[in-house]
């Protein structure tokens, strides 16, 4: 009977060891899991995804991470349109009469047609005004009309002539006066210049005059 109770102690021993060895592992294995749950955490540093994308932002120059820029116009300004009219806004004066010189001669067509050949003899560009053109024959009254389109007012460069066409006789008008000069002015207000009709003289009656054109073909279509 001694024996049988020393076995029942030494087995209720043995169970208890081993519910304490039970006990002990689940205790360790829950400390494991307790020291490895931060790696998991989403927030945890190193395991944002988007950090690790490269800025192409400089110092103050507030570009974003994504390589755009807050200022959307760019650092280049757009460049000057050239033929805008800041030859009229950049202090090129009018032409005055005085600057140009004049060539007048008698075109072999159209009829009783003359070229007037206006070119700028200074150094400097001037604004020619294309349709204040006054033509006038010493010795008759009033001014030639004008005929044609208006032209428009351009910058006369130095060395450049622009052209306007004379009528001085029409085939609906009888008698005139014999001329073998004109008188010039670029505006009514100003003192004209006489300039000698070359292959002249011309028969004068009811005269007409074009505006400014660039060439020569243009002045003497009308």
């Amino acid at each position: 009977m001694a024996y049988a109770a020393r076995s029942r102690r030494t087995t209720a021993v043995l169970a208890a060891l081993s519910l304490g060895i039970m006990a002990l592992t689940a205790c360790n294995g829950d400390a494991e899991q307790d020291r490895a749950a931060p790696s998991a955490n989403p927030s945890a540093p190193g395991t944002d995804k988007g950090s690790d994308r490269p800025s192409t932002a400089g110092p103050g120059d507030g570009g974003s991470a994504s390589g755009g820029s807050s200022d959307s116009g760019g650092s280049t300004p757009p460049s000057s349109q050239p033929g805008s009219d800041d030859g009229q806004d950049g202090g090129v004066g009018m032409c005055e009469t005085t600057d140009l010189g004049y060539n007048v001669t008698v075109a072999s067509k159209p009829v009783n047609h003359a070229l007037l050949t206006a070119t700028n003899k200074g150094s400097d560009p001037c604004l020619l005004p294309a349709n204040e053109l006054v033509i006038t024959i010493p010795g008759l009254d009033g001014a030639a009309e004008h005929v044609g389109p208006d032209g428009k007012d351009w910058i006369l460069k130095a060395g450049e002539s622009a052209y306007a066409g004379i009528m001085f006789s029409r085939a609906d008008t009888a008698g005139g006066k014999s001329a073998n000069k004109v008188e010039v002015a670029l505006t009514p207000s100003e003192t004209p210049t006489t300039v000698p009709i070359n292959d002249g003289p011309v028969t004068v009656n009811d005269g007409q005059v074009t505006s400014f054109f660039s060439t020569a073909e243009d002045a003497l279509t009308y």
